[in-house]
């Protein structure tokens, strides 16, 4: 059995409830939420569900056809074998003394980060890109001392051409 990284997104209504149901249907089955973010889109109606799990394949694929039963759930994506983009936002307070504060500086800039306070002897830092760039930051701002560190999840969408149009998705259905 093959245990990795899973990205699914479900276009859902907006309804009360549907997070429960999707959490609790993953937690049933065994399965740990790495992350899950819910977002509006540009229908008012509908939201978008990022949810990032660790699992086999084959369960995870029953887990995908569950998904598609839940009535508010419009549409279910499994990122398995699609190019995308993602995302995760951080905000990171980092222990910055003013004789430390040049080399924190640095490393922001390095990974293209932004400084959005300056406290005494604090930065406080907004960082946004692939999982794995987040992951970097943290690990070497870790001997500064991390104070306070906030991340949103994964978010993702194909890329390109996979889904440039309603009628790419309709054509889907």
């Amino acid at each position: 059995m093959n245990n990795m990284k899973h990205i699914i997104t479900a276009l859902v209504q907006n309804q009360p409830g549907v997070l429960a149901h999707v959490a609790g249907m993953f937690a049933a089955r065994g399965f740990n939420i790495d992350s899950l973010v819910v977002g509006r889109t540009e229908d008012p109606e509908l939201s978008r569900m990022t949810i990032v799990v660790v699992g086999d394949d084959r369960v995870l694929e029953q887990v995908r056809k569950q998904l598609e039963k839940i009535i508010p759930i419009v549409k279910v994506r499994d990122f398995m074998n699609v190019s995308y983009v993602e995302r995760d936002l951080m905000l990171i307070r980092i222990h910055a003394t003013p004789e430390k504060r040049p080399e924190v500086v640095e490393l922001v800039n390095l990974f293209r980060g932004k400084v959005v306070d300056v406290a005494k002897s604090s930065l406080l830092v907004e960082l946004s890109g692939a999982e794995e760039k987040v992951e970097a930051f943290i690990e070497l701002a870790r001997p500064y001392g991390i104070r306070e560190l906030a991340r949103t999840g994964i978010i993702a969408m194909p890329r390109g051409t996979q889904s440039d149009s309603r009628q790419t998705d309709e054509a889907d259905e």
